[in-house]
C-alpha cells in the first residue's frame, strides 16, 4: 500500500474514533508539502467542519494528536494554519518500504482488473519500409500499451497492414516494368527496402512524365483557366504574402503543377496513372498474376518489416490486413443500408453517405458510386472483428493527428452503429517527428529509413565508448549487445520524453549524450547501482540491520521518487501518455546521480548507512528497471 493510500485510511479510523462519524478514502483530501516547507503531506479538513460541527483548525488539531497514538508510520503531526495537518513520514517506514520494494517482482504493477483494451499501432503501408514516423508511433503504441498492462488492463496490441490500394500498385507495375526480375536475395537487399526503392522509381517516371506533359497544349489551357479565377489567385497570393513567398506567375504556375492538379493529372491524363489503376482493378477482379505478383511482394516487405520490429523490440498479438478487413466494412455498411433505421443514405450519382452534421461533423462518403471503399469504410470493418475478437471494453488508435478528423468521423458512425465500445474509443494523436535536417517526403525517397536511423545511433555509441574504453575487459558479442541497448534507449526515451501531441525534432547526436535529459544518461544512474553492488564482494563488506537509520534529505528524496511510480504508471495510463513514465525516469536517475556525486556508499564510518544505501540503490535500480521497460529501455549492466 503507499504512503497516500495509508495515510487516508488512518484518517478515516482517527475520524471516526474521535468523533463516531463514518467517512470513506475518497473524502480524504491530501496533497505533498513544498520541500521548502516542513513535512511531506497534508491532509485538508475543511470538508469535515459540517459534519463533525467542529473548526477546521480544532479537527486538524484532534487528528494531528490522534495520528500520532495510532500509527507508527509518521514522525511528527501537526495542525497548521486555519485548515491543515502536516505530517512527516517517519524514517521507519522509508526503511521498511525499501525492503518492499526489493522483494516486489514487478514493481509498479497493479492487480488486475476486468477490462480488455486494444492497441492498434504501426499500421505501415506495404510499398516502402518504416520510417522515422513509423518508430515514433511503435514507440508510442508499444509504450502506451505496456503502460495499460501495469495498470490493471488486459492489453492486445494490434496493428492493420495496408496491403492494398493504388500506391501497392505502384510499386508492383514499377517492378515489372524495371525490375528484371530483382529480388531481395538476388540484390542481397531487405524486402521491404527493395519494394520501397521501386515505389521510389515510380514516381521518378511519373515526375518525368508529368514534367514533359506541363509543356503541352492541353497543359497550358488548363493553367491559364487557374490563372484566370481571380477569387483563388487573390486569395492564394495573399496567403503567399503572409508567409513571404514569391506571388509571381512564375512562382503561381509551379504551385499549381506541384500542389494543384498532380493528383487530377495522376486520375485523367497520366499513362503510368491509369496503367495503376488498371492494376488496382486486376487485383480486385483477382487477376491471378497480378494477385501472385502482389503476394510475392508482399511476403519480402512483411519479412523486412519483422526485422524492423525485432530490432525495436516491439511486438503485436494480431495482425490485421485491409485486402480482407474492407469487405467486412462494405458489408456491414450494405447491410445497415438495406435497415429501416440505416444510419446511410445514398447519393443519385450511387455513392454511399452519412450525415454527420447534428455532431458537426458534416457528411461523409462511405462507398464511392462505383461501389469500392473507402478508409472509413475498412476501419469501420476492422473494428467489428476486433470486437469479434477480443469483446473489448476500450479501443486505442495510435495515428499521427492528420487523422484527428477522421478518427471523430469513425467513433462517431460505430457509436450510431450502435457498438458499445464506440464511446470507450481513444485517437492518440501524435505531431510528426522530423530530423534536424527537415521534413520527409516517401515517394521521393528522402525519408528517414528506420533501419538505417538504427543502426547510425549504434554506430555512433560505439564510437563513443571505443572512446571511453570502458568495456575493454568483456567480448565483441557482449559489447554489441550493450551499444545496442543504448542506442535502442537513447532513440526510444528522446522520442517518448516528448508528450504525443508535440510536433519534434529528432538530433540523433544529442540522443546519445551522457548528461542531461537523454536514455543513456538514466541507463547510467543504473549501471551505478550495479557497479556498486559488485563491488560490495570484492571488498568483503558484510551488512548489518539498518531499521533504526535516520535518513538524509537526498535519500527521503530519492525514496519519494521511487514510491511515485505505481502512482506515475496510473497516471500515464489514464491519459495514454507515456513522456509520463520517460519524466519519472529523468527524474529518479537525476536524484540518484545527485545521490551519487555527495554520499559515500560504500567507505561509509556507519554499517548501517552503507546497508541502507546498498539497498536503497537496489530499490533504485528496480524502479529504473520496471519503469524503463514500461517504455521499451533495457538497462545495462555496464556502458
Amino acid at each position: 500500500m503507499n504512503i497516500e493510500s495509508l495515510i487516508k485510511e488512518n484518517v478515516c479510523v482517527a475520524i471516526e474514533k474521535l468523533y463516531d462519524k463514518k467517512v470513506n478514502t475518497q473524502q480524504i483530501q491530501i496533497k505533498q508539502i513544498p520541500k521548502h516547507l516542513d513535512g511531506d503531506y497534508s491532509v485538508i479538513t475543511f470538508p469535515f467542519a459540517k459534519l463533525i460541527g467542529k473548526k477546521p483548525s480544532d479537527i486538524a488539531a484532534d487528528i494531528a494528536s490522534q495520528l500520532m497514538t495510532q500509527t507508527q508510520v509518521l514522525a511528527n503531526a501537526a495542525a497548521v494554519g486555519p485548515g491543515f495537518c502536516n505530517l512527516s513520514i517517519g524514517d521507519a517506514y522509508w526503511t521498511d518500504f525499501v525492503k518492499e520494494v526489493i522483494d516486489t517482482e514487478n514493481y509498479g504493477h497493479h492487480p488486475a482488473n476486468s477490462e480488455t483494451v486494444v492497441v492498434e499501432y504501426s499500421s505501415p503501408n506495404t510499398n516502402k519500409p518504416l520510417h522515422l514516423g513509423h518508430i515514433r508511433n511503435n514507440l508510442l503504441g508499444y509504450a502506451a500499451a505496456e503502460i495499460l498492462k501495469a495498470a490493471g488492463y488486459s492489453v492486445k496490441k494490434v496493428q492493420i497492414i495496408n496491403d492494398r490500394g493504388v500506391h501497392i500498385c505502384k510499386s508492383m507495375l514499377a517492378w515489372q516494368k524495371w525490375g528484371a526480375g530483382e529480388t531481395p536475395q538476388s540484390s542481397k537487399t531487405k524486402g521491404d527496402h527493395l519494394v520501397g526503392k521501386y515505389y521510389v522509381l515510380f514516381e521518378k517516371h511519373f515526375q518525368i512524365e508529368y514534367k514533359a506533359w506541363q509543356l503541352s497544349d492541353e497543359a497550358t489551357v488548363v493553367l491559364m483557366e487557374w490563372l484566370a479565377n481571380d477569387t483563388v489567385i487573390n486569395r492564394l497570393r495573399k496567403n503567399f504574402e503572409k508567409k513571404g513567398k514569391d506571388t509571381s506567375e512564375e512562382a503561381l504556375s509551379i504551385y499549381f503543377f506541384k500542389d494543384v492538379y498532380k493528383n487530377k493529372y495522376f486520375n485523367e491524363f497520366s499513362n503510368l496513372g491509369t496503367e495503376a489503376k488498371n492494376m488496382l482493378k486486376q487485383w480486385e477482379n483477382n487477376d491471378p498474376a497480378v494477385r501472385e505478383l502482389w503476394e510475392t511482394m508482399n511476403a519480402w516487405v512483411y519479412e523486412g518489416f519483422d526485422v524492423s520490429y525485432k530490432n525495436l523490440g516491439v511486438d503485436f498479438d494480431k495482425l490485421y490486413y485491409e485486402s480482407q478487413t474492407y469487405l467486412s466494412g462494405k458489408k456491414r455498411v450494405s447491410d445497415n443500408l438495406e435497415s429501416e433505421k440505416s444510419i446511410f443514405y445514398k447519393k443519385e450519382d450511387g455513392s454511399t453517405w452519412i450525415d454527420l452534421s447534428d455532431a458537426k461533423l458534416d457528411e461523409k462518403v462511405v462507398l464511392r458510386k462505383d461501389g469500392t471503399s473507402m478508409y472509413i469504410t475498412q476501419d469501420i470493418g476492422t473494428a467489428t472483428l476486433r470486437f469479434e475478437d477480443f469483446k473489448m471494453d476500450k479501443m486505442v488508435y495510435v495515428v499521427a493527428n492528420e487523422q484527428d478528423y477522421h478518427f471523430k468521423v469513425l467513433f462517431e458512425t460505430l457509436h450510431r452503429l450502435g457498438h458499445s465500445f464506440a464511446k470507450s474509443c481513444h485517437h492518440l494523436s501524435y505531431g510528426m517527428v522530423n530530423l534536424t535536417t527537415g521534413k520527409m517526403k516517401s515517394r521521393e525517397g528522402t525519408v528517414v529509413d528506420a533501419d538505417n536511423l538504427l543502426d547510425d545511433i549504434i554506430a555512433d555509441v560505439k564510437a563513443e565508448s571505443e572512446k571511453r574504453e570502458k568495456l575493454s575487459d568483456i567480448d565483441l558479442s557482449e559489447k554489441e549487445q550493450i551499444w545496442k541497448d543504448i542506442a535502442l534507449g537513447a532513440l526510444k526515451f528522446y522520442i517518448l520524453k516528448v508528450e504525443p501531441k508535440k510536433t519534434m525534432v529528432f538530433d540523433p547526436q544529442q540522443s546519445i549524450e551522457l548528461q542531461g535529459q537523454t536514455g543513456p544518461y538514466i541507463q547510467n544512474a543504473y549501471v551505478r547501482t550495479q557497479s556498486v553492488q559488485r563491488m560490495v564482494a570484492e571488498k568483503g563488506i558484510k551488512l548489518t540491520d539498518y531499521s533504526s537509520y535516520q535518513l538524509s534529505e537526498v535519500e527521503k528524496d530519492i525514496l519519494v521518487l521511487v514510491h511515485e511510480l505505481p502512482t506515475t504508471v496510473l497516471k500515464a495510463a489514464k491519459h495514454y501518455n507515456p513522456s509520463d513514465i520517460a519524466h519519472y525516469l529523468y527524474d529518479l536517475a537525476k536524484e540518484f546521480h545527485r545521490f551519487w556525486g555527495s554520499t559515500t556508499i560504500l567507505d561509509s564510518d556507519n554499517p548501517a548507512a552503507t546497508s541502507f544505501r546498498l539497498d536503497m540503490s537496489k530499490a533504485v535500480a528496480k524502479a529504473l528497471q520496471s519503469a524503463g521497460k514500461l517504455i521499451g529501455i533495457s538497462m545495462p549492466n555496464r556502458m
